[in-house]
């Protein structure tokens, strides 16, 4: 059985709902802890995938780092 591929619009919805349920994780880590910092760099992972995407970040980003 071939599984489907995801289409754009899903990819990008998925990759917003990440977005912010890692922003939900981060917001209750201390900064300094290791879960933060990996969590960290996932974000800025996902701030250039969206941004390349042409998704704009001013509402969803509440982290802004």
């Amino acid at each position: 059985m071939e599984v489907a591929e995801m289409t754009e619009k899903e990819q990008m919805q998925k990759n917003i709902e990440e977005f912010s349920r890692l922003q939900d994780y981060m917001s209750v880590c201390e900064k300094d802890s290791e879960p933060y910092r990996r969590m960290k760099r996932r974000y800025a992972e996902l701030k250039v995938i969206l941004t390349a995407s042409g998704i704009n970040l001013t509402e969803i980003d509440y982290i802004k780092e």
